[in-house]
C-alpha cells in the first residue's frame, strides 16, 4: 500500500488492520529502524503497535515504561522537539538515560490527538543512528499519518465503550430476576383438534426496549450469549408446571450452548415433555459437538426440532444431519400456501420426506383459515400461528 492509498483509506477500516500497515509504510519511507504508536496514561507509556527491522531495539507490544522516563510525554508538552536529527546533541534528550542505553539517534514524534483535542499518545519513528537528511516535510508527513491513525483509534475506542456498555446491560439483565419472562405459543394437533405443546418465547422488560433477537445478539457479541440462553431456558421451563400431562414445551436452542450447562439445567425435568428446537440459521460447522450435546438427552426422551425448513440451505442440512423428530415448516412457505402452487409443492415434498424419515411436520406462521385448510389437505398434522393462538401466558391446568 502506498502513502497516497493510506491517506485515502476508508476511516471505517478496522484500526488493528490499518495501523501496523501505516507504521510499516512510514518506517520504510523514512528509512528508520523502529516505528510505533504509544498510548499515554497517567503514569505509563504503553506501546500499542510496533514495526521494526530485524536487529532493531525490541519494543514489545503491550510493554510499558514510566511516563516521565519517555520522549513521548516531552514531545507532547513541548520539552522536546518533534524532529531530532540526532537526539544526543539536544541537551533535554541527552539528559535522559534512554538516549544512551538504546541508544537514540534520529527521532521523529508527533502527538496523536482525538477529535475532542485530547492526546491519546504519540506516533513515532526512530533509529540508533543520526540522520541529518530529515526535514520538516518529514514531520508534516508524520502529522498526516498521525491524523489518520487517530481517526481509526478513536473509532476503536468508541467501539470498546459501546461493547462495555452492552456488556453491562447484559450483566444487569442476567442479575435481574424480572428482566426476562417467557410467553408460550400453542402448537395445535390438527387431527385431534387439541393443543400438542407450546413453543417458549422470551420477552424482555429490562431497558432498553428492544426485541429478543437484539438482546441475544448483544449478549453473544460480549461473550455472554450462552449465559443469557440458559437463563431464558430456565425461565421457560417453569411453565412445565402449568401444562396438562400430554403437552410438551418446545425450547429454542442454539448449537453453541455448552453441553454441561444444558444437561444440568434439564436434569430435574421430565425429558419426554421437552422438545429442543435448533434455531441456528447458518451452516453449523461442528455437528459432532451438537450431536454430543443432544445424544444423552435424546436417549432420555427429549425430542429435537429443526426450525425454518424451506427458508434456506442451512435448515435442510440440519435436517439431514440431526434426523429431527419435528421439522418446522418456515412461515415463508406457510404464508399464502392456499394460493401459491410452488409453496404447496415444496411443502408436499417435505411432508413426504418427513413420512419417509419418521419425522413430524409443524407448520409455523398460520394466519388464515384458508392457509390452515391447505395445510390439512397436505397431511400436515401440527401447526402454530396467530390464527391458532398468539404467544401469551399459559392456561392454568385443570
Amino acid at each position: 500500500m502506498t502513502i497516497t492509498e493510506l491517506l485515502r483509506a476508508d476511516p471505517a477500516r478496522p484500526a488493528d488492520d490499518l495501523l501496523p500497515t501505516l507504521l510499516r509504510v512510514i518506517r520504510s519511507h523514512l528509512e528508520m529502524e523502529v516505528a510505533f504508536i504509544s498510548e499515554l496514561t497517567d503514569e505509563r507509556r504503553i506501546f500499542r503497535h510496533v514495526d521494526r527491522v530485524e536487529g532493531a531495539p525490541n519494543l514489545a507490544v503491550g510493554g510499558s515504561d514510566p511516563l516521565e522516563d519517555s520522549y513521548c510525554v516531552r514531545v507532547v508538552d513541548g520539552r522536546l522537539p518533534q524532529l531530532m536529527r540526532n537526539a544526543q546533541e539536544i541537551p533535554a534528550a541527552a539528559a535522559l538515560a534512554a538516549t544512551w542505553t538504546v541508544p537514540v539517534g534520529a527521532h521523529l514524534s508527533v502527538p496523536l490527538r482525538l477529535s475532542d483535542g485530547t492526546v491519546y499518545g504519540t506516533f513515532c519513528c526512530m533509529s540508533r543512528r543520526p540522520d541529518p537528511s530529515l526535514t520538516e516535510r518529514d514531520v508534516a508527513m508524520m502529522r498526516a499519518f498521525a491524523e489518520l491513525a487517530a481517526t481509526h483509534i478513536e473509532g476503536r475506542l468508541a467501539q470498546s465503550r459501546r461493547l462495555a456498555q452492552t456488556r453491562q446491560r447484559v450483566v444487569s439483565l442476567l442479575e435481574d430476576p424480572s428482566g426476562l419472562t417467557s410467553v408460550y405459543q400453542p402448537i395445535q394437533d390438527l387431527a385431534a383438534c387439541a393443543v400438542a405443546g407450546f413453543e417458549c418465547l422470551s420477552r424482555f422488560s429490562a431497558p432498553p426496549a428492544q426485541g429478543p433477537d437484539v438482546w441475544f445478539a448483544e449478549a453473544t457479541s460480549v461473550g455472554l450469549g450462552s449465559e443469557l440462553e440458559l437463563k431464558a431456558i430456565a425461565t421457560a421451563l417453569q411453565g412445565l408446571h402449568a401444562l396438562e400431562r400430554g403437552a410438551y414445551l418446545s425450547l429454542n436452542l442454539s448449537p453453541s450452548i455448552p453441553a454441561e450447562g444444558l444437561w444440568a439445567l434439564l436434569a430435574p425435568w421430565d425429558k419426554a415433555r421437552l422438545v429442543l428446537e435448533i434455531t441456528e440459521h447458518e451452516v453449523i460447522e461442528q455437528y459432532d459437538a451438537l450431536e454430543h450435546t443432544l445424544r444423552p438427552l435424546r436417549e432420555q426422551g427429549v425430542r429435537v426440532a429443526v426450525d425454518d425448513a424451506g427458508a434456506g440451505y442451512a435448515s435442510f442440512r440440519h435436517i439431514l444431519r440431526l434426523r429431527p423428530d419435528f421439522i418446522k415448516l418456515d412461515l415463508s412457505l406457510t404464508r399464502d400456501i392456499d394460493t401459491d402452487p410452488a409453496r404447496r409443492a415444496l411443502a408436499a415434498a417435505l411432508v413426504r420426506f418427513a413420512a419417509d424419515t419418521g419425522s413430524d411436520i409443524i407448520a409455523e406462521g398460520v394466519e388464515t383459515a384458508a392457509e390452515l385448510r391447505a395445510l390439512r389437505a397436505l397431511g400436515i398434522s401440527k401447526a402454530q400461528g396467530y390464527y391458532l393462538g398468539k404467544p401469551g401466558a399459559l392456561p392454568r391446568s385443570r
